[in-house]
C-alpha cells in the first residue's frame, strides 16, 4: 500500500518540477530579453543614463536624448523584439509539427515567397509602403499552401515536405535574381535592404501591424499548443489521443506562415532566426515544457543581439541580417551532417 500510493505522489511532485523549471527559463529568458533591449535603448555611439531614457519612454522631452531614444533606437529595438518574436515562434511551430529541426521557413521557401513577392511588388509594380507587406503577407501564405499541396500524398511527411520546399525556394530565388537584375537604380537599393533583413529606419508606426499579427496568430498557435505537442508523437499516436491531426495541421501552418510573412514584410527575411530559435530553446529547456514561448523569446534574444552586434561591435555597420546569416549558415551544416549520422530531433 505503502509503495502504490507513493507513486501518485513521486509523479505529482516531478511534475511539480517540470512547472518550476519551465517557468524558471521563461523568467531568465524575459529578464535577458528585457537586459538586452534596454542596454541598446542605452548604449550606442554615445551612452544615456538609465533616467534619461526612462524619463523619454514616459513621454518627457529631453534635449539631445529624445531624438537619439525616442526616434532612433526605440522603434529598431521595438522591431527587434516583435520579429524575433515572430520569427521565434513561427519556426519553432513548423519543426515541432514536422518533427524535423530542418523545417524551418527559411528553408522550405516560405520566407522566398514572401521576399519575391516584395521585390515583385517593389521593382516592378513600384509600390510601397503597407501594400509590399501586405502582398508579402498573402505570397508567404500562399506558397506555404503550395508545398504543403505537392508534398501531400496520405498525409505529409516531413523530409517530403522539406524537399519540395527546397525546391520552391530555389525557383523563388531564381525568380528574386531574375527581378534584380533588371531593376532600376532607385529600386534596386530599396529591394536589397529589404532582401537582407534590417531593422535600419524602422518607425513606431510599423510596429502596431506586427504586434497585432503577433497576438492574433500567436494566440491562435499557444490556445492549439497541446495539440501541436501531440504532433511530435507522430500522427496515429496523435490521431488516438484525440487530437484532429489535419485540422491541427492547417492551423498551424495558417498561424505559423502568418506570423513569419507579417515579420519578413516588416523587416524583410531575417535570416535564420525561425531555424535557430526551436533548437537553441530545446537545448534550454529539454523536455520540461513547450518550446513555443521559450522559442519566441529566443528569437527576440537573437535579433536583439545579432542587431546590436552589427551597428555596434564590428568594424562597420551591417544590417541584422548579415549577422544571423553568419550564425545560421554553420549550424545549419553542422544539424545536416549530424541528422545524415544519427537522426535529428528538437
Amino acid at each position: 500500500m505503502t509503495t502504490s500510493s507513493s507513486t501518485p505522489d513521486v509523479v505529482i511532485a516531478h511534475r511539480r518540477k517540470r512547472v518550476r523549471r519551465h517557468a524558471f527559463i521563461l523568467a531568465v529568458l524575459l529578464a535577458l530579453v528585457v537586459a538586452i533591449f534596454s542596454v541598446t535603448l542605452s548604449v550606442g555611439q554615445s551612452i544615456t543614463p538609465p533616467g534619461d531614457v526612462l524619463r523619454v519612454l514616459m513621454g518627457e522631452a529631453v534635449p539631445g536624448v529624445s531624438f537619439t531614444v525616442g526616434q532612433l533606437r526605440l522603434p529598431r529595438a521595438v522591431m527587434s523584439v516583435l520579429a524575433g518574436l515572430c520569427f521565434g515562434l513561427g519556426g519553432v511551430a513548423f519543426q515541432v509539427m514536422l518533427r524535423n529541426p530542418l523545417a524551418s521557413p527559411d528553408i522550405i521557401g516560405i520566407s522566398s515567397g514572401a521576399g519575391a513577392a516584395a521585390v515583385f511588388a517593389i521593382v516592378v509594380l513600384s509600390v510601397n509602403g503597407p501594400m509590399v507587406s501586405v502582398i508579402a503577407v498573402v505570397a508567404g501564405l500562399g506558397v506555404a499552401l503550395l508545398v504543403y499541396g505537392l508534398s501531400f500524398k496520405h498525409g505529409v511527411a516531413g523530409t517530403r515536405l522539406i524537399l519540395v520546399g527546397i525546391g520552391v525556394s530555389a525557383m523563388l530565388q531564381s525568380v528574386i535574381a531574375y527581378i534584380l537584375q533588371s531593376a532600376p537604380a532607385w529600386n534596386l537599393q530599396e529591394a536589397m535592404r529589404w532582401l537582407t533583413g534590417s531593422v535600419n529606419g524602422a518607425q513606431l508606426g510599423q510596429a502596431l501591424p506586427l504586434l497585432l499579427a503577433l497576438l492574433f496568430f500567436g494566440g491562435l498557435l499557444l490556445v492549439s499548443g497541446r495539440d501541436l505537442e501531440t504532433l511530435r508523437l507522430g500522427d496515429e499516436m496523435a490521431a488516438a489521443l484525440g487530437t484532429r491531426v489535419s485540422r491541427t495541421r492547417m492551423l498551424v501552418i495558417v498561424a505559423a506562415v502568418g506570423l513569419i510573412a507579417s515579420a519578413t514584410a516588416a523587416t524583410g527575411p531575417i535570416a535564420f532566426v525561425a531555424f535557430l530559435s526551436g533548437p537553441i530553446a530545446g537545448r534550454i529547456v529539454r523536455n520540461d515544457g513547450s518550446l513555443l514561448i521559450p522559442s519566441a523569446l529566443t528569437g527576440a534574444v537573437l535579433v536583439l543581439t545579432a542587431d546590436y552586434v552589427g551597428q555596434h561591435l564590428l568594424p562597420g555597420r551591417y544590417p541584422v541580417g548579415v549577422v544571423t546569416g553568419a550564425l545560421g549558415a554553420p549550424y545549419l551544416l553542422y544539424l545536416i551532417v549530424r541528422i545524415n549520422r544519427i537522426g535529428g530531433s528538437l
